[in-house]
């Protein structure tokens, strides 16, 4: 039974009190009325206390979706902890409220914390992603599009800052998008290239899926498992011999990628394959096999679930 909102503040506020995890559910769906003490309490908290209650809530959010901490994590947007502020960005991860887009940018550009602009930059891609299915208003996409460009081309930039951007910016279908993503996968740095194999996959053109192919009979396993998860998202049936030779990949996240891509793309030969990893020792691969072929049965059977409609 949850707390009297005030009872937990003042709790929460008491420096020696320990943290209760199972308590934090207090600050789920609070009211506009609510906002206002949390914040005050919120104000007084040090930043150690902030860190633990912000990145706890993270973890419950993860796990029960049922609590909600959006009001919560739009304030830490602005705190003055740069830890709370990725991990408040890492909590509204869900959230396609528009309103946020402005926030985001702001961050990217402007934060003095790098790891706060990787946060904003992996944030900014589900929009991105509405923008491609025109879900956007023309001022939001042109904002989101503008931002992340920028930060790509900026070479005063951080590597890993620009990098997330790339993988952001990725599901936008514009020819500056496909020459940023071939530009990082010619460069000589390996982090680079695998963002570029990963934003190949995110950017789902077929025209991608030849120099994927030569990347998992590669040496890098690092590399195999981004061009694995990449041939995933093109769902490309070409792709399915290869992606069977992996499942005997001497790196075990490889082979587990190769059983999830195969999942994805579907088919005889596919769910052939699938089976046989029923029989493989591995749990882990095992278990990841049942998955794949439980998400095929579902997707052959979309309307499983649709009432029945009466032909005329």
């Amino acid at each position: 039974m949850p707390l009297p909102l005030k009872r937990y503040l003042a709790e929460l506020a008491a420096p020696k009190k320990r943290l209760v995890t199972s308590k934090l559910v207090n600050l789920s769906n609070l009211t506009p009325e609510e906002l206002r003490p949390f914040e005050q309490t919120w104000a007084i908290l040090k930043a150690e206390r902030r860190r633990q209650v912000v990145c706890q809530l993270v973890e419950l959010a993860e796990d029960d979706f049922e609590l909600n901490f959006d009001d919560v994590f739009h304030r830490c947007l602005h705190d003055p902890d740069e830890v709370v502020r990725a991990k408040a960005i890492e909590g509204l991860w869900e959230s396609e409220d528009a309103s946020l887009i402005d926030t985001l940018v702001g961050l990217l550009r402007k934060d003095s914390a790098e790891a706060v602009r990787i946060e904003a930059a992996k944030a900014l891609c589900k929009f991105a992603l509405l923008a491609e299915h025109q879900k956007l208003s023309p001022r939001h996409a042109a904002n989101v599009t503008a931002a992340l460009l920028n930060v790509v081309d900026d070479l005063s930039e951080g590597v890993n800052v620009r990098r997330r951007a790339m993988e952001a910016i990725a599901p936008l279908s514009l020819s500056r998008v496909k020459e940023i993503i071939l530009e990082a996968y010619q460069s000589d740095d390996p982090e680079f290239k695998a963002s570029a194999i990963y934003a190949m996959g995110q950017n789902c053109d077929p025209s991608w899926l030849p120099l994927l192919l030569k990347e998992l009979s590669g040496e890098s396993p690092a590399l195999r498992f981004e061009a694995t998860r990449a041939c995933g998202q093109l769902e490309e049936e070409e792709a399915v011999p290869s992606l069977i030779e992996l499942l005997q990949d001497s790196d075990a996240q490889v082979q587990q990628a190769a059983i999830e891509a195969l999942g994805q793309i579907g088919g005889d030969e596919a769910r052939a394959a699938l089976r046989q990893c029923l029989q493989t020792p591995e749990d882990s691969l095992r278990q990841a096999a049942e998955e794949a072929l439980e998400e095929l049965e579902f997707s052959d059977e979309p309307f499983t679930f649709l009432p029945n409609v009466k032909s005329e």
